[in-house]
């Protein structure tokens, strides 16, 4: 028997050329058997669309005006205003999200699940935004934005917290994520808005703006690590 019909009836399941590739090399009774690792590009590419989905139905709740006056846009502020701050935060969202890729190499089926937990409370974001745009930002409204993004920073830091289980508290993601200030401040601050909110909604909305500036801020950290890496890559060459 040779040794790509054994591999190919061992891994008759995988396609090597496409998410996975091959981490290991080892040989049984002269047989060479090899493991695979999946690869995270199907993993960006899937969030990527969603995300750009979730803009797409955002922007959609923008509905023309039925009038060339300039004052019917008046009509629109609020519903503007909720689509400016979730396009932040959907923005904010893709850019750590695709930092935070860069800084690991495979990913597994809970990964995946993870992955797919934080697209969900994403796909909610739209609703809420409506919502509470179409309300002039009400009580019940501004609550459910508020639960919705508790949410998301729930699912993130559960997808950051599998990736680190997945390549080691060495890895070079542990490194990046360290001890996630900004993500423990920021549920600090969604159940601070939540609770204040059913006080006065306008304190939950001036809450969720500093979230936003928060994040907004660069954080380099990830960017600082792969520069390093690739450094220490280079020296070895």
């Amino acid at each position: 028997m040779s040794d790509s019909s054994l591999i190919c009836h061992s891994f008759s399941f995988i396609s090597p050329d496409q998410d996975y590739s091959i981490v290991d090399e080892n040989y049984y009774f002269g047989y060479k058997l090899i493991s695979y690792m999946i690869t995270k590009g199907r993993l960006e590419a899937f969030s990527d669309g969603v995300i750009a989905i979730i803009i797409t139905i955002m922007v959609l709740e923008l509905k023309v005006p039925h009038s060339e006056n300039i004052g019917s846009l008046m009509g629109l502020i609020h519903v503007f205003f909720s689509y400016v701050l979730s396009f932040i935060y959907i923005g904010i969202y893709w850019n750590n999200h695709h930092h935070m890729l860069h800084a690991v190499k495979s990913v597994n089926g809970t990964i995946l699940w993870a992955n797919l937990h934080l697209l969900f409370w994403l796909s909610l974001i739209p609703f809420v935004t409506a919502w509470m745009g179409e309300n002039h930002f009400g009580k019940w409204p501004v609550i459910m934005y508020g639960v919705i993004m508790i949410m998301n920073a729930i699912a993130y830091t559960i997808l950051g917290r599998t990736l680190v289980s997945h390549h080691g508290k060495d890895s070079l993601i542990a490194k990046a994520l360290g001890k996630d200030w900004k993500g423990k401040l920021s549920l600090l601050i969604y159940a601070t808005a939540i609770g204040t909110s059913f006080i006065h909604p306008g304190i939950g909305m001036f809450l969720y703006f500093v979230v936003a500036v928060i994040w907004l801020i660069p954080d380099t950290r990830i960017e600082k690590l792969l520069i390093a890496e690739a450094q220490k890559e280079d020296k070895h060459i």
